[in-house]
C-alpha cells in the first residue's frame, strides 16, 4: 500500500488499537500429547482471565474442557506453570480458586482429590506425573503453615489418582523440589532440587531414588550448575539440560554409567525455570530428538539423528515457548513467528510439514504495517563489553513521519530479571511500533540465551549494569540516527519496572519519562515482604549489606527523580505488592514531580483481565502524548489518565 500521509512520529494512527490487542486474545503456553488427541491451555482476558483447557481430537474436532468457573492454574512459587496432565482422556489439574487437584473426566463434574486444606488456599499442586501403572500421581506440593516466606514448605508427595486420599511425602527437606518423574517402570523416582540462596538457574540437582531400597544418587547439578527439563526414556535412559558447559545443552545419563553429551554448543536448549514443566525438547520413538537452540537472540528448530547428525528444520518460528513429542514420530509446540502470535503447530521433523492446530489470529493486517525484530549488540564499557537487544523499527503501510525528523523511542525491559527479551509477534509492541515509536527490548547483562557467564553478570550488580546497559541501548541508537535522542521514554514490569526507576534516578539518565509496571522501588521491603521463591533472590543480585540495599533502592533516590512517571499496579500482586508502588508514587507527589498511578482491583503480578490490559495500554499511550507533546487519533476515543503535578 502507498504511503499516503505524513504526521509527527507517535501519533499515527494504527490498526493495532487496544481494543484490537485484547480482542479474542488468548496467551498459549503448554501443549501435551494423549495417544491421538493434543491438548492446551488458553489464558483468556476476555474470561477474567481464567486458563480454559482445550483438546483437539484426532478428527480435527475441538473443544474447551473445565467447566464454567473452573481455571487450571497453580499458584506454587507464585509464577506457576504444570497445572495440569492427562492420560487416557482423563485431566488432572489444580484450581486456582481453592488450589486443590481435581481429577476431571471431560462430561462429568471435577473430583477433589486432595483434602481441603486448613488454612484457605494453604495446601497448592503444581508439576505432576502419572505412574505406568495410572493408580497414584505424585506431584510437588507447598504447603503455607502461616504468613511469610518461613512458613512455606515445599515436597513432592504421592496419592491416589482416581479417588481422594492423603497426600504421602516422598521428599521433604530442600528448599524446592520440582520436576519428579517416574521411571517407565515406575520403581525409580527423578526430581530437581535446590536451596536458599539459590535460584534453579543457579545451582539445581537432579536426583535419583529408587523408591523399593531409597538408595539415592546425584546424577548431576548442584554447586555452579543448573539442571532443568529431566524426562525418563522406554529404554531407562534420564535426558536433561544441563549447563556445565555454560550453555543450556542437552545430555542423557544411564544408571550406573556416566553421563553422555548428546547436543553441544553455544547456544541454549531450555532456559530458566520460572515456570513448572516447560520443555524445549522431544525424544522420539526412532531416538532422534528435536530440540529448540536459541542463539542472537532467536529460537529455529533442529534435529538431531540418532547418528549424531544435526539439520536445521526450516520453519518461520523465532520463538518456542514448548515442544513435545507425539507417539507418530511428530512433534507439536507452541510457537510464534515475527509477525503472528503464537499457535499450536504438529510438525513432521523428517518431511517439514506442518499443520497449525490452534492458528494464531487472523488480524487482517498489511504486513508492511507490522515491525520485524533485529538482533543488536552494542558496546558498554572500554574494555570491549557488550549487551545486546531486540530493535523494532517504526512500521505502518500509511503514514510517514515528516521530513529530516526521527522517532521516538521506547526502551523496554523484561522482567525477571533473569529471563530475555522474546522475538515473538506481539500486538502490544505492535501497539507502539505502528504509531510511529521505535522500540529496543534489552537483553541486558545478566539476561539469558546468552551463556551462564552474561547471566552472571548480573551478580551483585541488578540496579547498577542493567541501568549501564539500558542507557547504552538508547544512546547507541540515538547516535546511529536510528531515533530521536531528546524525545526517548524507558518501560519495564517487576524486575524491569525496578530497571526503570533505577535509570530514571540516574545522574546521566537521558530519558524523558518512564512507565513502572508493579516494579521495585524498595529492596529491602522487598526481601521482607516476599514469596518464598524470590526470597533470597536479591543475596545473589545485589548482596545482604543493607547499605547496598538502600543505596540501591530507587525509593531513596527520589530526589533525583524528576521525569514524568506512570505506574500499574495489581492491588493482590504477592510477589511486588502494592505497597511498592505506593509507596514511589507517594514520593513523587510530594514532590512536584509529574505522576500517574493506576491500581487495578484484583490483579495480581501482571495484568490478566481484557479491560485492565486495554486501561493499562491506553492510559501509558495517554501519558507519553501528554509528555512528549503529541495529539491522539481522536476516532480511537483513547480516555485521558491524569498526570498530577503538570
Amino acid at each position: 500500500m502507498e504511503i499516503v500521509r505524513t504526521a509527527p512520529y507517535g501519533s499515527w494512527t494504527t490498526p493495532f488499537t487496544a481494543a484490537r490487542v485484547v480482542e479474542q486474545t488468548v496467551r498459549l503456553s503448554e501443549v501435551r500429547t494423549d495417544g491421538t488427541d493434543v491438548y492446551w491451555d488458553e489464558g483468556r482476558p476476555a474470561e477474567g482471565g481464567r486458563t480454559q483447557l482445550v483438546r483437539r481430537s484426532a478428527d480435527g474436532t475441538v473443544s474447551g474442557l473445565l467447566p464454567e468457573g473452573r481455571n487450571a492454574r497453580t499458584a506454587v512459587h507464585e509464577y506457576g506453570g504444570g497445572a495440569w496432565w492427562v492420560r487416557s482422556g482423563v485431566v488432572w489439574f489444580t484450581d486456582w480458586a481453592d488450589q486443590r487437584l481435581y481429577r476431571f473426566v471431560p462430561g462429568e463434574e471435577p473430583l477433589a482429590l486432595t483434602p481441603e486444606p486448613a488454612r484457605p488456599r494453604g495446601d497448592r499442586y503444581a508439576d505432576g506425573d502419572l505412574a505406568p501403572d495410572g493408580e497414584t500421581l505424585i506431584c510437588v506440593r507447598e504447603r503455607h503453615t502461616g504468613d511469610g516466606a518461613a512458613a512455606v514448605v515445599n515436597e513432592i508427595v504421592r496419592l491416589a489418582a482416581h479417588r481422594p486420599s492423603e497426600p504421602e511425602v516422598l521428599v521433604s527437606g530442600p528448599d524446592f523440589v520440582a520436576a519428579p518423574r517416574l521411571s517407565p517402570d515406575g520403581r525409580t523416582l527423578a526430581w530437581l532440587q535446590w536451596d536458599h540462596p539459590d535460584m534453579p538457574w543457579d545451582a539445581a540437582a537432579l536426583i535419583v531414588r529408587d523408591l523399593e531400597t531409597g538408595e539415592q544418587v546425584l546424577v548431576a547439578g548442584g554447586h555452579g550448575e543448573s539442571v532443568t527439563e529431566p524426562v525418563w526414556q522406554p529404554d531407562g535412559s534420564l535426558w536433561f539440560c544441563s549447563d556445565r558447559s555454560e550453555w543450556w545443552n542437552l545430555y542423557r545419563w544411564r544408571p550406573h554409567t556416566d553421563i553422555t553429551a548428546v547436543v553441544r554448543g553455544e547456544f541454549e536448549i531450555g532456559g530458566p525455570q520460572w515456570r513448572f514443566a516447560t520443555s524445549h525438547y522431544a525424544v522420539l520413538p526412532d531416538g532422534s530428538v528435536v530440540f529448540a537452540r536459541r542463539r542472537k537472540g532467536f529460537d529455529d528448530l533442529v534435529r538431531r539423528d540418532p547418528d549424531g547428525g544435526l539439520h536445521d528444520l526450516d520453519t518461520p518460528f523465532t520463538a518456542v515457548a514448548e515442544l513435545r513429542a507425539a507417539g507418530d514420530g511428530s512433534v507439536v509446540l507452541v510457537a510464534a513467528t515475527p509477525t503472528t502470535e503464537a499457535g499450536v503447530y504438529r510438525l513432521d521433523p523428517v518431511t517439514g510439514r506442518m499443520q497449525a492446530l490452534r492458528p494464531p489470529r487472523d488480524l487482517g493486517i498489511d504486513p508492511a504495517s507490522i515491525s520485524r525484530p533485529e538482533h543488536v549488540t552494542f558496546p558498554v564499557g572500554r574494555d570491549g563489553e557488550v549487551a545486546h537487544a531486540l530493535f523494532y523499527p517504526p512500521a505502518n503501510a500509511e503514514w510517514s513521519g515528516p521530513e529530516g525528523t526521527l522517532p521516538p523511542l521506547v526502551v523496554e525491559l523484561h522482567g525477571g530479571p533473569t529471563s530475555a527479551a522474546a522475538p515473538a509477534f506481539s500486538p502490544g509492541r505492535q501497539f507502539w511500533t505502528s504509531r510511529g515509536f521505535a522500540v529496543v527490548d534489552v537483553n541486558y547483562r545478566g539476561s539469558t540465551g546468552y551463556g551462564r557467564p552474561y547471566r552472571e553478570e548480573l551478580y551483585g550488580t541488578w540496579g547498577a549494569v542493567d541501568v549501564a546497559d539500558c542507557i547504552a541501548a538508547a544512546r547507541w541508537l540515538a547516535a546511529k540516527g536510528r531515533v530521536d535522542g531528546e524525545r526517548m521514554v524507558i518501560r519495564g514490569g517487576s524486575a524491569g519496572g525496578f530497571t526503570v526507576l533505577a535509570a530514571l534516578a540516574s545522574s546521566d539518565q537521558p530519558f524523558a519519562a518512564g512507565a513502572d509496571h508493579f516494579g521495585v522501588a524498595d529492596l529491602a521491603a522487598l526481601a521482607a515482604d516476599t514469596h518464598k521463591f524470590e526470597s533470597h533472590y536479591l543475596d545473589r543480585l545485589v548482596g545482604t549489606d543493607p547499605d547496598v540495599l538502600r543505596e540501591r533502592s530507587p525509593i531513596h533516590h527520589v530526589d533525583r527523580l524528576d521525569k514524568p512517571l506512570i505506574v500499574l499496579q495489581g492491588s493482590e500482586d504477592a510477589v511486588v505488592p502494592p505497597a511498592q508502588s505506593r509507596v514511589i508514587v507517594e514520593a513523587l507527589r510530594s514532590r512536584g514531580v509529574p505522576v500517574a498511578y493506576l491500581e487495578f482491583p484484583g490483579e495480581q503480578h501482571g495484568f490478566r483481565r481484557a479491560e485492565n490490559i486495554r486501561r493499562a495500554l491506553e492510559a501509558e499511550l495517554s501519558f507519553y502524548a501528554q509528555v512528549l507533546g503529541f495529539e491522539l487519533p481522536a476516532e480511537e476515543g483513547v480516555e485521558p489518565v491524569e498526570v498530577e503535578n503538570t
